[in-house]
């Protein structure tokens, strides 16, 4: 699986790497340069849509790994979606904004630890692969980048968990019973 599929630099080095690929992107501007790689490559299937709206469960083969250069808005969201949604999946190497491999990674006690840090790691382990510097991309974006490598050791927090954990971190001053109380 590989969201945001861009113009295909990615998409044209996993097809033959892989027996299928589910490439989504959302900017149907793209389909000139995705589009003849799907040609080419038999084994790549476009879904043109919203990462955080199509049915993922819907994807046939089901993925088993997650590669991509995700977008930054929604990678946080995005990430815990498939991780909730996709038990298939087993393993993702994905590019992120540093400061969301770090809160991804963050231990107990560290600043950024927060209830994405907790609901990853309760199922997954979170690997730094590699910081990217922003002097890389062309165009340059404002931020830092970091290739992680996230894989799975148990299923998805359940829904009283992800909510438990939400509501514990909802109110960061507060006690645990108090925020739990405000949520």
């Amino acid at each position: 699986l590989e969201v945001g599929g861009g113009e295909g630099a990615l998409t044209e080095r996993l097809a033959p790497a892989v027996a299928h690929l589910h490439v989504v992107e959302f900017d149907g501007r793209l389909r000139e340069c995705l589009e003849p790689l799907a040609q080419a490559h038999r084994n790549v299937a476009l879904t043109w849509g919203d990462a955080m709206r199509i049915d993922l469960a819907a994807l046939r083969p089901e993925p088993t790994a997650m590669v991509s250069n995700l977008p930054y808005l929604i990678a946080t969201p995005l990430l815990l979606r498939t991780i909730e949604e996709l038990p298939s999946l087993d393993r993702w190497i994905v590019m992120v904004q540093r400061e969301i491999a770090d809160r991804l990674r963050a231990g107990h006690g560290n600043r950024t630890y927060g209830a994405p840090s907790v609901l990853v790691q309760l199922c997954c382990d979170v690997e730094l692969l590699r910081k990217v510097d922003r002097e890389v991309f062309s165009p340059r974006p404002r931020v830092d980048s970091a290739l992680i490598r996230i894989r799975r050791r148990g299923r998805a927090p359940s829904a009283a968990t992800r909510w438990l954990v939400s509501a514990a971190f909802s109110h960061r001053r507060k006690s645990m019973p108090r925020s739990i109380e405000l949520a």
